[in-house]
């Protein structure tokens, strides 16, 4: 008989994921995470600008992160930390984490790995701690430097998907691309490694006490804004 494991291995490989470690494997280092950092660009969208204002997100994604924290808090107790860093300025990114009170966002940071020391020394982290969502070249740094690391597959770059494969950045490669959902398949891939995914929606649909105290607290979290000027990470000025 197929373990719970290895059925959420079967059902995200049918829409096209991979596994670059077996699905127990994800949720040990699932199990230890307390922090996603997620890219904006080409991972919450297509990274197609329309407007001076960044890139947009859609509520499909929303609802899988706001999930996946409550999954985390019925799951350990506590609601994981996220974070967004974004080489540009994604105002839609600003707008997202004060509404869903994400605790960091860091605007135009062309060296990501500086936005995780930064998060570690300032929100009290270690690397294997957190988790990191991403597509590009400009993130690959930062993804050698975490434990779990979920790779946006896209059929367009062929040879960064190779190399991203052959370096071993990546414990998980999409089956969806930012414009169609990823966030939400990494959202659910993780819920259902945590063993919760029924109780979750069944409690999110009866707004339980539970939830309700899940939101209290996520609420109470006040995001920062961050930026990088010369190579020192400063406040940012929301506009």
């Amino acid at each position: 008989m197929p373990s719970p494991s290895e059925d959420i291995e079967k059902i995200f490989t049918s829409i096209g994921g991979e596994f670059k470690q077996s699905a127990e494997g994800l949720a040990i280092k699932l199990g230890k995470l307390r922090a996603f950092i997620l890219d904006w660009d080409g991972v919450f969208n297509d990274g197609k600008k329309t407007n001076n204002e960044g890139s947009p997100f859609t509520e499909v994604d929303s609802m899988g992160l706001n999930m996946l924290r409550f999954s985390f808090y019925l799951k350990h107790g506590f609601v994981p930390a996220i974070f967004i860093v974004t080489g540009e300025n994604n105002l839609p990114a600003i707008q997202l984490s004060k509404r869903e009170h994400f605790n960091g966002v860091y605007i135009k940071m062309k060296n990501k790995t500086l936005a995780l020391h930064h998060i570690n020394t300032n929100f009290g982290l270690k690397n294997d701690e957190t988790g990191f969502v991403y597509d590009d070249i400009l993130d690959l740094g930062l993804a050698e430097a975490v434990s779990l690391r979920f790779y946006i597959k896209r059929a367009s770059n062929p040879l960064l998907n190779d190399y991203v494969d052959k370096n071993e950045l990546a414990e998980y490669f999409t089956g969806n691309s930012g414009r169609n959902y990823a966030v939400r398949e990494i959202s659910e891939l993780c819920i259902g490694l945590l063993g919760n995914y029924e109780e979750v929606v069944q409690q999110r649909v009866e707004f339980s006490s539970a939830y309700q105290t899940y939101l209290s607290l996520r609420n109470n979290l006040d995001t920062q804004y961050f930026t990088l000027q010369g190579d020192r990470i400063t406040e940012y000025s929301l506009p």
